[in-house]
């Protein structure tokens, strides 16, 4: 085991560069931006909810662990982002799944500082836009379970596979960290493949905590999908 951690660690490249800085700066303007302190110090107060924030993230990590590794920096896993935003809102879900980007950057990439690009492009903004979505559906479409399931997790889910993966493969190649065709033709022509699979996952988990567990989504209320006509 002491082996095993010393050449990951010895593996870490811990290269800074200026565009490193850039991203890092951006991510602080943006969570200085969303800051959700009410739902923090909600959430700081409610042991049993902190406890499901850290199952939350722990399966999180683990679906971030099974990844296929394409090309370096590219790799394709299941993300879970929609299902944690339909728990804890999307405010709060883009602080708490930085703990996974750090994990994930520091032990599958092994580029630490690659934490602030991958943050801000693979996980806040993709959660914004399946915010945005989420939100859009409950007003222009009829609040019912199904369209919450069908558009709020599983189209949604795959609407963010598609922003995380382009919104990455468009800061790799702004940065020239990778060339367009290996990001198309190793990355994108490849993403296409999880875009279901994601979309299944999530709306399968937001299926089951509408039925067992609808008092764990954030904004769930029987009053307005179940009783309102």
């Amino acid at each position: 085991m002491t082996e095993f951690w010393q050449n990951l660690w010895g593996s870490i490249d811990w290269h800074f560069t200026f565009a490193d800085g850039v991203a890092f700066a951006l991510l602080l303007i943006w969570l200085w931006i969303i800051w959700p302190k009410d739902a923090l110090n909600s959430l700081l107060a409610d042991k049993e909810r902190q406890i499901r924030a850290l199952l939350s993230l722990s399966t999180v990590m683990g679906l971030w662990l099974f990844n296929a590794g394409v090309h370096g920096m590219l790799q394709l896993h299941f993300l879970g982002l929609v299902t944690l935003m339909l728990m804890f809102s999307w405010r709060l879900a883009s602080v708490l799944a930085l703990l996974p980007c750090a994990f994930y950057c520091l032990a599958v990439l092994k580029q630490p500082w690659l934490f602030g690009a991958y943050a801000l492009m693979g996980v806040c903004l993709p959660l914004y836009l399946a915010f945005v979505i989420h939100n859009r559906g409950f007003y222009w479409l009829p609040n019912n379970v199904f369209v919450l399931i069908f558009v709020g997790g599983f189209f949604n889910a795959g609407v963010s596979q598609v922003s995380h993966e382009g919104l990455w493969s468009l800061w790799l190649w702004v940065t020239e960290m990778q060339s367009s065709a290996v990001l198309w033709q190793d990355y994108l022509s490849l993403s296409v493949l999880m875009v279901f699979p994601e979309a299944l996952l999530n709306g399968m988990a937001v299926t089951l905590l509408v039925v067992y567990r609808p008092q764990w989504l954030s904004d769930y209320s029987d009053r307005y999908y179940l009783w309102r006509k």
